[in-house]
Order: structure tokens, then C-alpha cells, then sequence
């Protein structure tokens, strides 16, 4: 498989030195191997993901000297690829509908025994299927968990066999358990981030998934769910994070170091990427 690789934010605000520095590891990487750079963006979150918060990512990427391959992939045009990945795990039983609210969550982490941590590892009495129904017939809000307990039962042998490359770093277990039964959708909104990223690096043929070293802890709930669905295990690379002043990460809601904001104060895209060297 030739390499390929995508940079994929999500156009619910401006972009930041954090994430130029992101999208610019993945270009030099594609180039440096002469792959496919692509740009996807995550807009599953219609109410927070913006029109012009999209064509500011796009003028930005222009401007740091990014190029992509045209059609840009837009989650939002793809709720029905998502939709038949939960079906296919419904159909594998290793998902479950989880009408607990976040209080009745903390207090089933609570009653859990000791040293499980502080995830969620299904309800301590299983909602009974009379039950289930009638919440649902009520139109209770509710979200569709994996179970980690289910996932071992269906793959036997392969759930403690599953394992990933680290670019540079070599073979990893893959260990979902530290996660917990992750939420893979909830009834107003069909999906979420871990369903729509396995999927699209799948169907985009993505060799290299490189993003920082925040979503290293997700990977190998990826790898599960690449597992149970029969997908390509990309190889993964997760890159430092850079850090402000104060020594924290970038984030959006600090409009100073946006792009956007540095190129209006006359930045040059040499002098920002000379700043990921350093």
C-alpha cells in the first residue's frame, strides 16, 4: 500500500499554532515518502461545526503551504456509511443501549470493584429487555456503548492478540481497557469521532494515521473496532504537542495564537514553520 496520509480537523473554530503544527508533520511525512496528503474534515457536530469556520481552516491550510488532493471528505455527507458501521456492530452484539444518566454512570463506577478505575464498564444489573423497550417506546434519550466484555467474548483469542506499529517505536499491545465502554453514538446523533475516523481511514486507505500524542490513549479502541469490523490497521504516529508560554497546550478558545489572528499580524508561514523545529 503506497502511503497515505490526512490531516482532519473539525471546523468548530479557528485554527491554532497546536493544530498548523499537526497538519504540517502529515504534509512533510507524505512528501518525504512521496504519498497522498489529504484533508478531511469532522463535522459530525452540526450545531458547533460552522460554514465559515470550514473556509477559514481551508484559507489557513493555503496560506502555511499546504497542498491536498481534491475532493476534501466531509463527515457530514456520511451518517449512512456511519449508520451500517453501528449496524454491523449492533449485529455482533457487542454494543448495548445505555439509558443512565451521567449521575447513575458515576454511581455504578462507584459500586464497581476496586482497582476497575474510573471508567464506565457496563450497568452493575443489566437493564432487562422489557425495560429497555419501554424506555424506548417512551423516546428516552439514550447511547449506544461497546462493551469491552462483549468484544472479548465475540473475538476469543484475537482481543488479547490485537496489536499496532508506532512509527519509530515498533509493535504495541492494543488495550482498550483503560477506556471503558466508550459511547459509539447517541440517539439524536448517530455516530461519533472513534465510528467516523475508523471508518473514513479505511475507505480513504490511510497507511499513517499522524496526530498528536493527546489521542494516543484512543488508539487502541481504533484497533478493536478495525478488529471487529475486518478493516486495515494503519500505522500510527503520534507526534509531541506543542506548548505556549505557560507550558500548556494550544486550544481554540485562545484566539491569540489562531492562525488566523497570526496572519493578520503579518506572520509569515517560514517564520511560523521555523517555530516547529524548535
Amino acid at each position: 500500500m503506497s502511503f497515505t496520509t490526512r490531516f482532519a480537523p473539525s471546523p468548530t473554530g479557528h485554527l491554532h499554532v497546536g493544530h498548523a503544527f499537526s497538519a504540517w508533520t502529515a504534509f512533510q511525512a507524505a512528501c518525504e515518502a512521496d504519498g497522498r496528503f489529504l484533508l478531511r474534515l469532522e463535522d459530525i457536530d452540526t450545531v458547533r461545526c460552522k460554514p465559515e469556520f470550514e473556509q477559514v481552516i481551508l484559507d489557513d491550510l493555503i496560506w502555511l503551504g499546504l497542498e491536498w488532493e481534491e475532493p476534501v471528505r466531509r463527515q457530514s455527507e456520511h451518517f449512512d456509511d456511519y449508520a451500517r458501521v453501528l449496524e454491523r456492530l449492533r449485529a455482533l452484539g457487542v454494543v448495548y443501549r445505555c439509558f443512565k444518566t451521567r449521575r447513575e454512570i458515576m454511581e455504578d463506577i462507584a459500586r464497581a470493584p476496586h482497582g476497575v478505575g474510573e471508567v464506565y464498564r457496563g450497568p452493575v444489573e443489566p437493564m432487562s429487555a422489557d425495560e429497555e423497550a419501554e424506555r424506548g417506546a417512551a423516546g428516552h434519550p439514550f447511547a449506544w456503548r461497546l462493551s469491552l466484555d462483549r468484544c472479548r467474548d465475540a473475538l476469543g483469542a484475537r482481543y488479547d492478540a490485537m496489536r499496532f506499529v508506532e512509527d519509530g517505536k515498533g509493535e504495541r499491545v492494543a488495550d482498550p481497557e483503560p477506556l471503558g465502554d466508550v459511547i459509539l453514538a447517541r440517539k439524536d446523533v448517530g455516530t461519533s469521532y472513534h465510528i467516523a475516523v475508523v471508518h473514513d481511514d479505511a475507505s480513504q486507505r490511510i497507511s499513517h494515521v499522524i496526530r498528536g500524542e493527546d489521542l494516543a490513549e484512543m488508539t487502541p479502541l481504533h484497533v478493536l473496532l478495525q478488529t471487529l469490523l475486518d478493516l486495515p490497521t494503519p500505522v500510527y504516529r503520534h507526534h509531541r504537542l506543542l506548548l505556549d508560554e505557560n507550558g500548556e497546550r494550544f486550544a481554540k478558545r485562545n484566539q491569540s495564537v489562531t492562525l488566523k489572528s497570526l496572519r493578520e499580524h503579518g506572520v509569515t508561514p517560514a517564520e511560523l514553520r521555523a517555530r516547529f523545529s524548535g
